[in-house]
């Protein structure tokens, strides 16, 4: 019977050369499971050239979008969270800050910036997702604030990008208390007569949806990007109901007339500037407005 058996030989594992093709050079899609070159999909601001799929982007890729030539200045870039409570959950939130900081190589969860766009002045507060999940506490509160001020000041619109989990709970009250001051900002904005744009980036959920978010002059989303308050598997636990498809997606909202209009991110720049000119009373551009690649592109 031996003469039956095949003898298999052990596989031993590859120590050196297992793979030849570089790690990140390729992602998949996970919306149409396309395999995307990661250099393709940064050159279409992290849309999937397949299915228009948009992937997350950070704060600088968003600003790069925005402004004329990718150029902007920052504000405030040294502004840092303390950790007025001595918080730690499964981990201290010092540890959480150092963390995020070294990974995003940013101090907080917004980068707030000014500079032209279509050729016009105008202020940029964008969400930095990587840190925290983009969660908002009392830098990011009066990073905003400030940004708001500087429009007033310079007689410049404001644009939000929105990307965010909502309040950050390891600050506490401090933290909601930013709601209030933020929205008391856009208020001395509006009495002022300038424009105020929110962008909506998916995720906008918690304290930002119900603040800052939802007091635009005009609310601009991505393609569905989630949009809400509480979460949907908190609210049928709440109310004990199967929610509708799509529910708190930006096509739901849209048609529930929660937001103005939907943009694909790679017309956002255009929309924004076209919506801007407007809204200011301005002549048309007459040049061409595409969005800029990011800026490591």
């Amino acid at each position: 019977m031996a003469w039956f058996k095949k003898t298999r030989k052990p596989i031993e594992p590859q120590t050196d050369k297992s793979s030849r093709v570089p790690e990140g050079l390729w992602i998949k899609c996970p919306s149409c499971g396309q395999v995307i070159y990661n250099k393709e999909l940064t050159i279409n601001l992290q849309v999937c050239p397949k299915c228009a799929h948009h992937f997350r982007m950070n704060a600088a890729d968003r600003l790069a979008m925005l402004f004329d030539d990718g150029q902007w200045t920052e504000h405030d870039a040294d502004l840092r969270s303390t950790d007025p409570l001595s918080f730690t959950d499964t981990k201290p939130y010092r540890a959480r800050l150092k963390a995020s900081i070294a990974s995003t190589g940013r101090n907080d969860a917004v980068v707030s910036a000014s500079g032209l766009l279509d050729g016009m002045p105008a202020v940029v507060a964008a969400m930095e997702y990587g840190f925290i999940g983009g969660s908002m506490g009392v830098v990011v509160g009066e990073k905003i604030t400030r940004a708001i001020e500087m429009g007033i000041a310079q007689r410049a619109p404001v644009i939000v990008v929105c990307c965010s989990g909502g309040a950050r709970m390891m600050e506490g009250t401090l933290s909601l208390m930013q709601m209030a001051k933020i929205s008391a900002a856009l208020g001395r904005l509006d009495r002022a007569g300038l424009p105020y744009l929110s962008i909506m980036t998916d995720p906008t959920t918690g304290g930002v949806t119900a603040s800052f978010a939802m007091l635009g002059d005009l609310h601009i989303a991505e393609p569905k990007a989630l949009i809400g308050f509480a979460g949907p598997r908190v609210i049928e636990q709440t109310i004990r109901q199967k929610l509708p498809d799509g529910f708190q997606r930006a096509e739901f909202l849209l048609e529930k007339g929660m937001i103005d209009y939907i943009v694909d991110r790679r017309e956002m720049k255009a929309a924004v500037a076209h919506s801007l000119r407007i809204m200011m009373g301005l002549p048309p551009s007459a040049r061409p407005v595409a969005s800029a690649p990011p800026a490591d592109a």
